[in-house]
């Protein structure tokens, strides 16, 4: 029983930072089901302390709604899409970017798409949203995921089926159906697909010109981390790295980089940030890697 505990622990530990947010999707998901039908509640009276309604006024009464809301699904058919794209996506950010920058995208997403309904309802009572109830669901996180990857390397083309598409085109065509969604029986959803399209896109326009918009939402969050971590001191030893220069191109000279073609050039970059990180990039290495996804 021990050994099956540490391979259990051992498996979570190796979880991706997205994996262990589909993990926990999934277990609120479950949890939800479980108290729907010991207490004979509705699945959304089940979930109630978690889902983001759609008023400011009880807004302010249960703010943690904001960031919650993004890990509560009712129907499992929203569930299963939402986490078989968040995974895809989570391989794609983790060969391209740092898990930091991955995560603001992410939840920024998230927090983006709740204020866009809430904005919308408030400002519109008798429109669209009349009818509306509270907000659930990871979408808007995950349209904005989609929608950075896409405005940051329009030109990558992706395999659908039998042919190649571009990033771009990807998404122009699920910025529209979310337009169009709008005025369907899901407008909340749409809306708050909307504002997520919306973040991902100013956040890869901005990344492209050196900013990086997430890192206030950054430190708030190791901010707020660090309150429960204050206790844990580390046992290890500081490790001082060597004041060595290191080679400017993935481990090779400017020489020895030039020597290369074009795939295997980025192939060395990429397999450095699996590595290490988006942020181990010099500034060589990045500015390459920008020139050949534009």
């Amino acid at each position: 029983m021990t050994s099956l505990n540490y391979d259990i622990k051992d498996k979570l530990k190796r979880l991706t930072a997205f994996e262990k947010i589909i993990a926990i999707n999934i277990a609120v998901y479950i949890v939800g089901w479980l108290l729907s039908i010991i207490l004979n509640e509705t699945r959304a009276n089940s979930l109630f302390w978690l889902v983001l309604p759609n008023d400011f006024a009880d807004f302010i009464f249960k703010p943690w709604a904001i960031i919650t809301y993004g890990f509560t699904h009712l129907h499992f058919w929203h569930l299963f899409f939402n986490m078989l794209v968040l995974y895809f996506i989570g391989r794609s950010f983790s060969n391209l970017f740092n898990i930091k920058l991955s995560l603001n995208v992410y939840f920024l997403g998230i927090i983006v798409g709740g204020f866009s309904y809430m904005l919308v309802y408030t400002l519109f009572p008798d429109g669209i949203l009349k009818f509306s109830g509270s907000l659930v669901g990871a979408s808007a996180g995950v349209r904005a995921a989609l929608i950075f990857l896409c405005a940051y390397m329009p030109k990558h083309e992706v395999r659908v089926i039998t042919f190649n598409v571009k990033l771009m085109h990807v998404g122009l065509v699920l910025v529209g159906l979310d337009i169009l969604g709008v005025f369907g029986i899901n407008s909340g959803g749409y809306i708050a697909h909307l504002g997520g399209d919306l973040l991902g896109y100013f956040y890869a326009m901005q990344l492209k010109k050196g900013t990086d918009i997430g890192k206030g939402f950054e430190r708030f969050m190791d901010s707020f981390l660090s309150l429960f971590s204050k206790g844990k001191h580390s046992n290890l030893k500081t490790v001082y790295k060597s004041k060595k220069r290191a080679k400017a191109f993935a481990g090779h000279t400017k020489e020895e980089f030039g020597e290369f073609n074009k795939q295997k050039k980025i192939d060395l970059i990429l397999d450095k940030i699996s590595k290490s990180g988006y942020d181990s990039l010099s500034s060589e290495e990045k500015e390459f890697l920008f020139k050949t996804g534009k």
